[in-house]
């Protein structure tokens, strides 16, 4: 019992909760949720959330998170604020063994505006997370508000099966993409590029590659300078024109 007090005190002091009962939230609101934080009405920032679930894997997750989160620190732009969002608020380990909190459950939870949902790739994006019909409903109903619609690597294979890419050029994981011709014979799915732009849909190849399609999506957003900036911060030597991609007029 000692030592629960003590790591409660501990979380606490850490989290900035002098005295939780005085109206800043409880330990529990600050380590389990942000809810209260993404009310924005007046639209000043995009709503981003990353989606996620066990075997999720870290660089498609890491990649748009850092390039998004970012923008907080750009000012005259509106900036992006990213929030994780799962089945439930349960820990969700990554394929690497990362445990991670999500920020918000969409089974249970009342989710703010999504403005850019971000898929990143899970180890079963290929098989059972494609007949989990409650994760593939929650991507049909966010296509329905969101501004842009992203994957990573075979986070693709989840916006094919929740038949959002209908009619839209898109890429994946490049030795995946013989598999999602093969399961999804009628979507139109290009090799030999890292990402592909088409309507309000993006698709990248995934990986390290995850980085260009995220500063890209800031590049259209807020202009090369500012994209520029974002991947200066991180050491990327950031050139679109050197990345081999497709945009498809609208």
């Amino acid at each position: 019992m000692r030592y629960l007090i003590l790591l409660s005190f501990f979380c606490a002091t850490a989290c900035g909760l002098d005295n939780p009962a005085e109206g800043k939230g409880t330990i529990e609101q600050v380590l389990m949720g942000k809810a209260s934080d993404l009310s924005d009405p007046d639209e000043k920032v995009y709503n981003v959330a990353l989606l996620i679930m066990d075997g999720v894997y870290n660089t498609e997750l890491t990649a748009p998170y850092d390039i998004f989160q970012h923008t907080v620190f750009r000012e005259g732009i509106r900036p992006m604020k990213t929030f994780t969002v799962a089945a439930t608020r349960e820990p969700v380990t990554t394929f690497e063994g990362m445990r991670i909190l999500p920020d918000l459950a969409y089974l249970t939870d009342s989710l703010p505006r999504i403005d850019i949902l971000v898929v990143p790739s899970a180890e079963h994006h290929l098989d059972t997370d494609l007949e989990n019909e409650k994760l593939l409903n929650f991507v049909r109903r966010i296509d329905k508000q969101a501004q842009f619609m992203t994957s990573h690597c075979d986070g693709a294979f989840v916006l094919a099966a929740a038949g959002v890419l209908e009619g839209k050029v898109s890429t994946t994981f490049p030795s995946d993409i013989d598999a999602m011709r093969e399961r999804f014979p009628h979507l139109d799915v290009r090799k030999d590029v890292l990402f592909v732009h088409d309507g309000k849909y993006i698709t990248s190849a995934g990986g390290a590659k995850s980085f260009e399609a995220a500063l890209y999506l800031a590049e259209h957003l807020y202009g090369d300078s500012i994209a520029r900036s974002l991947a200066d911060g991180l050491v990327i030597d950031w050139d679109l024109n050197k990345v081999p991609h497709i945009i498809i007029a609208e």
